[in-house]
């Protein structure tokens, strides 16, 4: 079984004018649909694929592209590759889906760059947003996406989780205790082993261990939250090690990668793998 490239590597052997260039084409193809949903949401979504390194990294590193056989990890390449089930949790603006969306018309178009691992082929994307607002906006830009995204309005510690191949948090997960924090990663453990495939779960967290570094996400998330018209709540964090622990405890096997490049802050992209679930 081939090795998932290392987020930490991403785009080393593609020279770097040409990965800037695809990367770029990829920014603007993913946000030219939120010039539906109004200026706010045009230029949130082209700051934020812009300003972020979580989304170029998905890409380049070959995260979230397809599923290999059963008991394969996520994006291995041998063996044939199918469309993933994808779900979002804490989705916003959908933008990922919205990047997908992008991936795949550039793969369509051969321009998707050569030396970067497969594009990602998505069979659904589920998307779960608390904010009303949020929703509103991401089903305005991406009525017309051939992807298709369902969108749901729904608090996550309720959300129905359906089987699926990749759950994706980004950034949300502090906003709950720690004890709904472990039982919602059990729901989504469930849900991967639901699709009795190989599932990944791809979490970013801060780490309250760095504490020059987390301060500065939480002062930061506090301020985009109440840019985007929402009240900012009390926040539950967690040491790497603890979130490592916790991930663990629940059966997945996980790699730390740092994901604050270009920023002060201190994010940790987890990529925790489960295994097919076994036949019954």
């Amino acid at each position: 079984m081939s090795a998932i490239p290392d987020l930490a590597a991403n785009g080393r052997a593609q020279p770097a004018p040409q990965a800037e260039a695809a990367w770029q084409a990829l920014r603007e193809a993913a946000a030219a649909p939120y010039r539906r949903a109004g200026r706010f949401a045009w230029h949130f979504a082209r700051g934020k694929l812009g300003g972020d390194p979580v989304f170029r990294a998905l890409l380049e590193s070959g995260a979230l592209a397809g599923i290999g056989p059963p008991g394969a990890a996520p994006g291995a390449p041998d063996g044939p590759r199918r469309g993933a089930r994808v779900v979002d949790i804490g989705c916003g603006q959908a933008l990922l889906a919205s990047l997908l969306q992008a991936a795949a018309d550039a793969a369509e178009r051969g321009r998707w760059p050569a030396a970067w691992p497969a594009a990602p082929r998505t069979a659904s994307y589920l998307g779960i947003e608390l904010m009303p607002r949020d929703v509103s906006r991401a089903t305005s830009a991406l009525a017309g996406c051939a992807l298709a995204p369902r969108l749901v309005c729904a608090d996550m510690r309720q959300a129905a989780l359906p089987p699926c191949d990749f759950v994706v948090i980004l950034d949300v997960l502090h906003y709950v205790d720690h004890a709904a924090q472990a039982a919602l990663l059990a729901r989504v453990r469930d849900a991967l082993q639901a699709g009795r495939r190989s599932g990944r779960l791809l979490l970013r967290v801060g780490d309250a261990a760095a504490s020059w570094g987390y301060r500065a996400s939480q002062w930061v998330d506090r301020l985009v939250t109440w840019g985007r018209g929402h009240r900012a709540a009390p926040t539950f964090g967690r040491t790497l090690d603890d979130w490592v622990a916790l991930l663990k405890g629940l059966g997945f096997a996980v790699r730390a990668e740092p994901m604050s490049r270009g920023t002060p802050f201190a994010n940790m992209l987890l990529v925790a793998d489960l295994s097919a679930a076994p036949a019954r």
